[in-house]
């Protein structure tokens, strides 16, 4: 196993880029990092800080909230980050393949009949015709860094539409909104509590639905460091524990509603803690229920949806055409689905 520096796991990263609690810990009040981005899909982590899930598994959270997935990877790679929930990106394979990085459970999928992210359209491209994604042959496309799920969202769309876009890389999804507000691209795929206010401002138009193209996509995971998975199993297994009552309060406020309409008030105003924050509850609460989406009971991984996005990254160039998918999942921690 190979133990990565900030330096070393940078470096890698730009050759890419080219259930109930279980036993709590022994050591009580152990202090672990988590990584997260201010997406209503971290509710799981976000409900488990603050219901106290993590410690009463005898875990000690600290939050660090990062802008896109890759630098999530190299946070892990080096030992900053202990856990985090993210999509599976080109960095976060090369990272893998270097054995220091293990994606141990499932966070979000898309689901029939759950509403879940949208391609969206720039005011212009709209106007100029842009009104579905088959349309977009020739046209420009947003996200944050090469071999990130957004490139492999659109990439996937293109595929099945037959059609050629460029994509754009703008390394943070703050300067894609803006970038697509002002016409500097002409489209980009998100998580719908941000596309949804967007449309509705008018800057921007939904023009069709990513589960059109990827069914039963595996959206985002959990993954931690291979030192973790391998030698802090009780641990990782305390850790998903908690995470997971976290995500099964979340499913039950906001898929379904089982608390009724103070439950789900509930629930949107422990998120608004970090999400929407600089917002007026009342002003965050519409984004906040426009993206709910089931999260991963359990974290149970599908194992297929990442076969996919590997063989993709491969088919690309973007990682090594000889890394088998044991070399970047470990499933021994949750349930898995598609194996």
């Amino acid at each position: 196993m190979t133990v990565f520096n900030r330096r070393q796991a940078l470096a890698t990263l730009g050759a890419a880029t080219a259930v109930g609690l279980a036993a709590p810990a022994i050591a009580q009040g152990k202090k672990i990092t988590l990584g997260a981005l201010r997406f209503t899909s971290h509710s799981g982590t976000f409900v488990a800080v603050q219901r106290e899930y993590f410690k009463q598994a005898g875990l000690d959270v600290e939050l660090k909230f990062f802008q896109a997935a890759q630098p999530m990877a190299v946070a892990i790679a080096s030992g900053d980050v202990d856990y985090a929930v993210t999509a599976v990106s080109g960095g976060l394979v090369s990272l893998a393949d270097k054995g220091a990085i293990k994606v141990i459970g499932g966070a979000l999928s898309e689901e029939k009949g759950i509403d879940g992210q949208k391609f969206l359209a720039s005011d212009a491209a709209f106007k100029a015709g842009v009104t579905a994604p088959g349309m977009l042959d020739g046209k420009s496309f947003g996200m944050t860094t090469a071999g990130s799920s957004f490139h492999y969202m659109g990439s996937k769309m293109a595929q099945a539409e037959g059609i050629s876009m460029s994509f754009k890389p703008l390394q943070k999804v703050g300067a894609i909104i803006g970038a697509l507000k002002t016409g500097q691209i002409d489209a980009w795929s998100i998580v719908p509590h941000i596309a949804k206010p967007l449309a509705g401002s008018g800057a921007v138009h939904i023009i069709g639905n990513v589960s059109d193209y990827l069914p039963d996509y595996q959206v985002t995971t959990v993954f931690t460091s291979t030192k973790n998975a391998m030698d802090e199993q009780q641990q990782t297994k305390d850790y998903l524990a908690a995470y997971s009552k976290g995500v099964a309060d979340y499913n039950a406020a906001m898929i379904a509603k089982s608390g009724g309409d103070a439950g789900m008030a509930d629930m949107v105003k422990l998120i608004h803690n970090y999400v929407y924050a600089d917002k007026s509850l009342e002003d965050a609460t519409p984004g906040i229920v426009n993206g709910t989406m089931r999260l991963n009971e359990g974290a149970a991984m599908n194992v297929a949806s990442v076969r996919d996005q590997l063989e993709w990254f491969q088919s690309e160039g973007l990682v090594d055409a000889d890394i088998p998918l044991d070399a970047l999942i470990d499933t021994s921690f949750v349930e898995t689905t598609g194996a």
